[in-house]
């Protein structure tokens, strides 16, 4: 009964600020959405420790019979492992204080319990997808996050940028969910379920089925292992499917720390997990999710070096930091990789919080260039900004360095043929990371004023409602990783997960991990430091040296700053193309074939009456004349043909 409040609560805030919002007001709802979030939050814990402190896994929660149609029946049921509680439990709080932190935010705006509604719509959908029982329910959950980011990055209706952003978003997940639910429908046709506990009992009894797809034969488990991933890559932002994720800064703040922190990205990372028995069966699969995991992660490393608007730069770090994550799935260490999500939650949803924090000090300017010299103004964003970017940058022994060392680690120790490229391209992600953190606090925060005078005048501190949700996440910045390291992935590891995540019979990374050379475990730690040296050399002591690197490697600035060219890549190769096209089914196939005929067809008609009109003259004279026109020509006729 508590895990399934915990998991209702939200709808029923949503439902109740939705529907009561408008005739009640903004207060009302955010008072309604809070309570029922922070509801949600102590249930929460309280089903994650019941499920920690108990001798068997529960059973699901069955809620309801959601269809049961020829035979084929599923249910409306909430699974209750450890990962599942586990990702409810961390959904749920970080989720609350951004909502507590929203009533600060968007105090300015007017009728805001449409937006409190939709928080807690995006909370609802998320809980549904990381508790589903089935595929099913779990793309039902996929679907909700997705529709309910379109809502949130196009909350400011009025802007077009902002309605681009929401439709890019939302049709650039329409192509992976297209791959997952293809890969849905061949589980179901492998297994005959689509319901977990079936599927994973099942496992070994399909080794040997095979596919013929485009020509070739393939392991079925290989077939459907890339279809998942590649569902994945859209709602993570992977390479490939990445463009929509910092467009999605549109949307107000909150909506991005909860986009990038603990919902919509982090869902594929979670099927990963979710899917390990699977992807333990598939190698080929996981080198593909090796290699595009570690290009993610330095190619977004790389453009955040060069971008301007804070939460940009925050943005290509999340794509970054996500690439981490399916790296250790690619690795097999899929309990480093959840491990990596809940940590990287607190100092990711604390990042943009400092961030919104930072906008509402200075007037609601994003532009790091036009910002400067403030630290002493707001104390509390700063040092909040601190601890998170320590916390992103691996900085010993902050929630970053347990589990994205942990992930460098398992990848060295990994048996995947890409290991080596994982590791390498993580250590410099590593290494950038902790140089674009420190360049956005040094642009943000010190040096001199670059704002104009009206706006330095007016800078402040938030008020509590932002400030307090910043130093909650500051604790789960700092101490996350140090608490959560030993049942995640330490000694206590195959106890804690009892079966949630499955490795294999020759899957020994978090072992293995254990025998690497110190050097290994070493290197981004130094890497890490190095950059934030760098950061402040440049920044600070030469802050010309920026500009005339940027005018020396012109083409490579610029090849950076333009996100390598991607967007206008996708507008060649497929958003011109298909504009062509539809102007051609529109003039060509709509307005001359499908309008054109009935429309000429109607024209005919119309003019032939007109003609005929004409000799209604009203003469009796002229009808009189024509009649006899008529008899004459008939008589001929007669005369003609008898």
């Amino acid at each position: 009964m508590i895990y399934a409040i915990a998991i209702l609560s939200p709808l029923a805030g949503c439902l109740l600020a939705g529907i009561f919002g408008r005739r009640f007001g903004d207060t009302y709802a955010k008072i309604v959405t809070i309570g029922f979030m922070i509801l949600a939050a102590l249930c929460a814990e309280i089903s994650l420790s019941q499920v920690l402190f108990a001798e068997q896994p529960p059973e699901p929660v069955i809620l309801a019979t959601w269809f049961d149609i020829g035979g084929f029946r599923l249910d409306w049921a909430l699974r209750r492992d450890t990962l599942s509680s586990a990702m409810v439990a961390m959904v749920a709080p970080v989720a609350t204080l951004i909502h507590i932190y929203s009533v600060g935010y968007m105090a300015h705006e007017r009728r805001s319990f449409r937006f409190f509604a939709y928080l807690s719509l995006f909370t609802f959908a998320m809980l549904m997808l990381v508790t589903a029982n089935n595929l099913v329910q779990l793309f039902f959950g996929w679907e909700g996050v997705g529709l309910a980011s379109y809502l949130l990055i196009g909350y400011w209706y009025d802007r077009p940028s902002a309605n681009r952003a929401a439709m890019k978003a939302f049709i650039v997940n329409r192509v992976g969910d297209l791959f997952f639910a293809l890969g849905i429908a061949l589980v179901f046709q492998l297994f005959g379920s689509v319901e977990f506990p079936v599927i994973f009992a099942h496992i070994p009894d399909h080794q040997d089925a095979l596919y013929h797809v485009l020509g070739h034969t393939w392991r079925a488990y290989e077939v459907i292992g890339f279809l998942l991933f590649i569902g994945a890559m859209g709602k993570s932002a992977q390479l490939g499917l990445h463009t929509w994720l910092p467009d999605a800064m549109e949307g107000p703040t909150p909506v991005s720390a909860l986009i990038h922190a603990a919902t919509m990205v982090t869902a594929g990372v979670f099927l990963m997990a979710r899917m390990s028995y699977i992807m333990e069966s598939a190698p080929g699969a996981l080198t593909f999710v090796m290699l595009i995991g570690a290009s993610t992660c330095i190619f977004a490393a790389t453009i955040a070096c060069v971008q301007n608007d804070i939460k940009r730069v925050i943005a290509y770090s999340t794509c970054s930091q996500l690439g981490y994550m399916f790296m250790a799935a690619g690795a097999g260490a899929y309990q480093a990789s959840v491990f990596h999500l809940i940590t990287h939650a607190f100092f990711k949803a604390l990042l943009f919080l400092c961030a919104g924090s930072v906008i509402h000090a200075m007037s609601d300017e994003q532009d790091m260039r036009k910002m400067g010299g403030i630290w002493r103004m707001v104390p509390w964003t700063y040092t909040c900004m601190w601890l998170g970017s320590l916390a992103i940058a691996g900085i010993p022994f902050f929630a970053g360095y347990w589990s994205k060392d942990a992930i460098l680690e398992a990848t060295w120790a990994s048996h995947n043929p890409l290991a080596g490229y994982g590791y390498l391209m993580g250590v410099l992600a590593a290494f950038l990371t902790a140089f674009y953190s420190w360049r956005l606090i040094i642009m943000t925060f010190h040096g001199t004023p670059r704002a104009d005078k009206h706006t330095m005048e007016h800078v402040h501190e938030s008020t509590p409602w932002m400030v307090a949700p910043l130093v909650i996440l500051a604790f789960g910045a700092v101490f996350a990783g140090w608490l959560l390291h030993g049942w995640f992935i330490g000694e206590d590891q195959a106890e804690f997960w009892a079966g949630a995540i499955h490795v294999g019979a020759n899957n020994h990374v978090l072992h293995d991990m254990e025998n690497i050379p110190s050097i290994i475990g070493l290197l981004p730690t130094i890497t890490g430091v190095l950059g934030i040296a760098l950061a402040y050399v440049m920044y600070m002591l030469v802050p010309s040296l920026p500009g005339r690197l940027a005018s020396t490697f012109q083409p490579i600035y610029q090849f950076l700053l333009h996100k390598w060219y991607f967007d206008e890549l996708y507008d060649f190769l497929f958003v011109r193309p298909i504009q062509r096209l539809a102007r051609v089914l529109w003039h060509v196939g709509d307005e001359k074939l499908i309008d054109g005929m009935p429309n000429s067809a109607a024209a005919l008609a119309a003019g032939g009456s007109a003609q005929v009109v004409k000799i209604q003259t009203g003469s009796i004279a002229v009808y009189a004349f024509t009649m006899l026109i008529g008899l004459v020509v008939l008589i001929s006729i007669f005369l003609l043909f008898r």
